[in-house]
């Protein structure tokens, strides 16, 4: 295997009566694998996006074509592939659903340090037509389909540019 997996086999013996039609699938093996990957990406168009962020304005992207607005924001429109153009939201939503996780899969340092459980929310901003998925910090609040929110910043240190916002109760 590469240096990129590193494995653990365990194979046991079990003991088994002699008249068990089984008797050939009695070895058993587990493999414990674990994976790691690193790999560079360049955010492209998107990295306006995350500089306006940090600069604490909520952006998006307009199809030139149709007219549908995209948050996340895309370069072109999935609908009519036309490129897209940037379009400011005032940030403020209605939540559409949400789950409550009570497992972090530690992806990096800042969904590592979530207290849990936490909430990714899908929220519909004003203005956009397309849910946006992150996280909402709503601790002790009944979520309710129509809870309107907004962007709440963050002045870093982050990992990644995404954890330089969350959604909160407007």
């Amino acid at each position: 295997m590469s240096d990129k997996v590193s494995s653990l086999i365990d194979i046991t013996e079990r003991d088994w009566s002699a008249d068990d039609f089984w008797e050939n699938f009695r070895q058993i093996e587990r493999i414990t694998l674990e994976l790691s990957q690193r790999y560079h990406y360049s955010l492209g168009k998107q990295s306006r996006f995350f500089i306006e962020l940090a600069n604490r304005r909520f952006f998006a992207t307009a199809c030139a074509g149709c007219g549908q607005v995209y948050a996340p924001p895309r370069p072109l429109c999935p609908a009519c592939l036309q490129p897209s153009e940037w379009r400011e939201l005032t940030g403020e939503g209605s939540l559409e659903t949400w789950s409550t996780l009570h497992f972090s899969p530690g992806t990096n340092a800042d969904v590592a340090a979530l207290q849990r459980p936490y909430v990714l929310a899908y929220v519909l901003l004003d203005g956009a037509d397309t849910l946006f998925p992150h996280l909402l910090r709503a601790e002790g609040l009944c979520l309710r389909r129509g809870l309107r929110v907004r962007v709440a910043y963050n002045d870093g240190p982050v990992s990644h540019p995404i954890h330089l916002m969350c959604f909160v109760p407007a």
